[in-house]
């Protein structure tokens, strides 16, 4: 796909400039001004143009969970909000612990074709917490980029080692949900502190890749900061709900829980201060009646983008390139694909967005088939215009 984009704000981790932008093939071609090509274009006057964004965290709900989420509605509410790749947890129904789901998720993807999906697979076989015997399965599997037991952690210290043995000898990332079930019915908080510190000291010792999940407490980034310090391979991301929320103003149901202040504030100062490395939505829908019995989660995946924006830009933490590094080109990084920048070479997958835009968040409006949220009635600024994967539109104000 040829597509030129002309008139915009052109912004990402290092790029500030007005001009133009030509995708030639699906690929970035050139950046200038005026430029002129024969081929479909978009006059972007007035908006800013940024990579697309690169989910580090979601779950689409299929197989298995499809009356509250699938992978067609999943794919809209991702463009919707702007994101064009989506790295896709394995608690499903079955858990994707076999090629047979992994392989499934993919081709079902390929069919909707409107984002590119990285599932992951269990590090335990069904989340069951003992046996990584599946692993050997995907042993060159050059679309698995990472292994997570996310939901629950893997609670044995010698099962999670060995697998991020495992990992580091096939150059997969591990994810890690933070959770020492065992302090989980005692303190929530005590429970993500200690299987941080856990996990950071193993991979110190394994020489793995790990990558922290939803970070919510003060104590798991300090954790988490030392170590990079210590030049350990750590990652980590932060949800757009614990930057934007405290327990002060909602006690809305999520795991990690919606923490203090004091945690906000210090996550806000470790993303001014480049510590966080990535926004990872954990879109995770469900039904009106399940969270009235507690089900833990909620949907954000095409509302992340203006509560960042508005959390973290307008309220004056960080300029919008460090925000664009942390929804994409770090991501890209990670994940190591070809997306998160605006240069020649790099994928055509960009969005428009209009900062000055300010609205109302209301749950009816969402795309996903779920509609839990606590940001019903809250007001943001920055909308999603307009969506282009590959040099494709694929979202424009409406389906």
């Amino acid at each position: 796909m040829n597509l030129l984009i002309k008139n915009v704000n052109v912004i990402d981790e290092s790029n500030n400039f007005f001009g133009d932008v030509y995708i030639e093939n699906g690929l970035i071609k050139e950046l200038g001004k005026d430029l002129n090509k024969k081929c479909e274009f978009v006059d972007g006057k007035g908006l800013i143009l940024m990579p697309a964004f690169i989910d580090t965290h979601a779950h689409f709900r299929d197989p298995g969970f499809t009356y509250k989420e699938d992978i067609e509605s999943a794919s809209k509410a991702s463009v919707r909000g702007g994101y064009t790749s989506v790295t896709l947890m394995p608690n499903t129904k079955p858990v994707c612990s076999s090629l047979e789901v992994f392989k499934y998720v993919l081709n079902k993807n390929k069919e909707v074709g409107l984002v590119d999906v990285y599932q992951t697979v269990s590090i335990t076989r069904d989340l069951e917490g003992n046996d990584i015997n599946h692993l050997k399965d995907f042993v060159n599997n050059k679309d698995l980029k990472a292994i997570t037991d996310d939901g629950k952690g893997v609670s044995d210290s010698k099962v999670m080692m060995d697998a991020m043995k495992f990992a580091k000898d096939n150059d997969w990332i591990v994810m890690s949900h933070a959770e020492s079930a065992e302090f989980s019915k005692i303190d929530m908080r005590l429970a993500e502190n200690m299987m941080t510190w856990r996990d950071i000291s193993l991979a110190k010792f394994v020489g793995c890749k790990l990558h922290m999940a939803h970070v919510s407490t003060k104590e798991a980034m300090k954790y988490i900061i030392d170590g990079k310090c210590e030049g350990a391979k750590i990652t980590c991301e932060v949800t757009p709900h614990h930057i934007a929320l405290d327990s002060t103003v909602s006690n809305y149901r999520v795991n990690p829980p919606i923490r203090e202040k004091e945690d906000v504030d210090f996550i806000i100062k470790a993303i001014s201060h480049g510590d966080v490395d990535c926004i990872g939505t954990d879109h995770a829908p469900h039904t009106d009646e399940e969270k009235e019995k507690g089900a833990p989660g909620m949907t954000g995946i095409e509302i992340a983008f203006p509560i960042c924006y508005t959390k973290l830009v307008k309220a004056g933490h960080i300029n919008l390139n460090k925000l664009s590094k942390i929804m994409s080109s770090n991501a890209g990084k990670l994940l190591n694909i070809n997306k998160g920048k605006i240069q020649p070479g790099f994928n055509g997958d960009v969005v428009l967005v209009d900062i000055n835009k300010k609205f109302k968040i209301d749950r009816k409006n969402l795309i996903s088939k779920s509609k839990n949220t606590p940001f019903h009635d809250m007001e943001l600024y920055g909308d999603v215009v307009l969506t282009i994967k590959n040099g494709k539109i694929v979202y424009k104000g409406e389906f």
